[in-house]
């Protein structure tokens, strides 16, 4: 079955950073897109990150624009999500997704038919 197992979470300081993997498994991931989500106690997941297939779209949430970089390995059926600059408000559960099937980077949303990490906690403390 389909896998995505996310590493690299922890605990930085504000202004640290952390970079978190997501290692995919179990089909073919080609013209698939895929991202990061978070979700912070008592508030909904949102989007982070989307990247394509070939890396040619990407796009990020305003809040982490200019701080955050997503990338992506297909040969090693990888994502990455290089975090700067962190926030307190960054604090959250990071989840790794992967699309079901070949969609627009725009059309991956938390509602969308996704395949999920277990989530890497982030804790950026001051």
């Amino acid at each position: 079955q389909v896998q995505l197992v996310e590493s690299g979470g922890g605990v930085v300081q504000t202004g640290g950073s952390l970079r978190l993997s997501c290692a995919a498994s179990g089909r073919s991931f080609t013209s698939i897109p895929m991202g990061w989500f978070r979700q912070a106690p008592g508030k909904e997941r949102e989007v982070v990150a989307r990247i394509s297939w070939t890396g040619s779209a990407i796009d990020y949430a305003d809040s982490v624009k200019g701080r955050f970089a997503i990338s992506r390995d297909n040969a090693k059926n990888t994502v990455y999500l290089q975090m700067n600059s962190l926030k307190s408000e960054d604090t959250a559960a990071y989840y790794c997704a992967a699309a079901v099937r070949a969609i627009s980077i725009k059309a991956m949303n938390v509602a969308s038919e996704l395949y999920w990490g277990q989530g890497t906690q982030v804790t950026v403390s001051s």
